[in-house]
């Protein structure tokens, strides 16, 4: 700055104290633009540029309170401009950053929102809270279904749950008895092992001392599965002991049902049969329980109580087929009792298997085994199987008798604990009583032999089971 001005400016600030800030006068005979350096050029060329964006007019003071003057086409110098609230200079211009294109703002307002930095929105918190959230609902759900499809695998892969049906369905059955379906087909209930060849030679000896009589036998050991077989798949007439699958079907009935023991059963006249038992001599309408014509039908083997319970459970018709769908291949029910031609049929084999499946409870629950053994123990007629057993044994049994044969199938309990099925029957000529002496002689060689000490047992059967 020449002398001249700094000494008209000192001049001025000493008479009113307070320095006014009015633009200098530039020199006529020089450029004031030319005296600055270039780096000052520059600078002073970039705030100009911008100044012009702004209205033609500014507010009296900025944001600092200092005093800005109004300009109206005069050249704005750099003190002027460093006055200004939104263009103040930064502490180092380079030349790349003057050279970057600029933004021509609508109005003052807006120039300075792009010359400062933008406040954060209020909902921008929110916003990124709420993707968190989302964020860890969906590991959430994912860490769920990964621990599901784990833990499936993890009981699949288990051996502790791979158990076989063989070595459930003995606990089930006797932990909880449930009804047994009539339509289930059991083939066979008998385990047998080995025939005991002495024993049945024994029996074959016993039947040619008695010509003219035809024995069906079949005898299990129930522990050993060691067995007698004689004739034993014989179709034979099967005489009462037909009532023997029949209280099996009743029983079925009660665990399915479909007969309650306490129910009313009425004698009818085209139910009464002739021969064995009382409820014949009763007049029609007479009623009894279920249960206790069931009984009758066993211990006094009661005609007419066995053809009312056939009828009450669909007739002969119904019955043959569950008994087929017990594997019961010869046992078949044609007429009513008493049926002295013998048309009913069964086989040793039919009565001893039927036993078996009754034993293991595979027809009926625990309980109406219990109930049937229990009946069939009471029997009044002990003429055939029972006087050939040893003091201490009992039998659950069932007789029949026609004038052309003689037989009695039964479970055989010894002192011993040892349990066998015991079936024979004897064709005969008609009301032969040599027919009750050879099963009574067969039962005893049977019961002695079953009743020997373990060392001949096993001498016996090879198998030593």
């Amino acid at each position: 700055m020449p002398e001249s001005d700094e000494k008209h400016s000192s001049a001025r600030r000493g008479d009113q104290g307070t320095p006014q800030r009015r633009p200098q006068p530039q020199p006529r005979s020089q450029d004031p633009a030319k005296l600055q350096p270039p780096s000052e050029r520059l600078h002073q060329k970039a705030v100009s540029e911008s100044v012009k964006a702004l209205p033609s007019k500014l507010p009296a003071s900025g944001r600092n309170g200092k005093y800005r003057p109004e300009r109206s086409g005069k050249p704005l110098t750099t003190a002027d401009a460093r006055n200004l609230p939104s263009l103040k200079e930064p502490k180092a211009a380079t030349r790349s950053s003057l050279s970057r294109p600029t933004t021509s703002p609508p109005d003052a307002m807006a120039s300075s929102r792009l010359l400062r930095p933008t406040p954060p929105s209020p909902d921008s918190g929110s916003r990124a809270f709420g993707r968190l959230f989302l964020c860890g609902l969906r590991l959430l759900i994912l860490g769920v279904g990964v621990s599901a499809i784990a833990g499936t695998l993890l009981s699949v892969l288990d051996p502790a749950s791979r158990i076989t049906s063989n070595s459930v369905t003995p606990p089930i059955q006797k932990l909880q008895p449930q009804a047994v379906n009539p339509a289930v087909v059991s083939p066979s209930g008998l385990k047998l092992s080995q025939e005991i060849r002495p024993l049945k030679t024994a029996v074959q000896q016993l039947a040619a001392k008695n010509a003219g009589l035809t024995p069906g036998v079949f005898f299990v050991d129930l522990d050993t599965g060691a067995y007698v077989e004689l004739n034993g798949s014989s179709t034979l007439a099967a005489a009462s002991t037909i009532k023997f699958p029949v209280i099996v079907a009743f029983f079925q009935d009660v665990d399915a049902g479909k007969i309650h023991l306490d129910e009313m059963l009425s004698v009818e006249p085209k139910l009464i049969g002739g021969g064995s038992g009382e409820m014949q001599y009763q007049p029609p309408g007479t009623k009894f329980t279920a249960l206790d014509t069931a009984t009758k039908m066993i211990t006094i083997s009661d005609n007419t109580a066995t053809n009312m319970l056939i009828a009450r459970m669909g007739g002969a018709a119904a019955l043959n087929q569950r008994f087929r769908s017990w594997g019961l291949t010869a046992t078949q029910i044609r007429n009513p009792l008493p049926d002295l031609p013998g048309t009913n049929t069964t086989s040793p084999k039919d009565l001893a298997n039927l036993m078996a499946l009754v034993n293991q409870g595979d027809l009926i629950s625990i309980r109406s085994r219990d109930r049937l053994l229990d009946i069939m123990r009471r029997t009044t007629i002990n003429t055939l199987l029972p006087p050939g057993l040893g003091l201490g044994a009992t039998i659950a049994h069932k007789t029949g008798d026609i004038g052309t044969l003689v037989g009695d199938v039964g479970l055989v309990d010894m002192p011993s604990g040892k349990r066998y099925i015991a079936v024979t029957m004897v064709k005969r000529p008609y009301n032969d009583s040599r027919a009750q002496e050879l099963i009574r002689q067969i039962s005893r060689v049977v019961y002695q032999h079953f009743n020997q000490p373990a060392v001949a047992a096993k001498t016996a059967n090879p198998l030593g089971r």
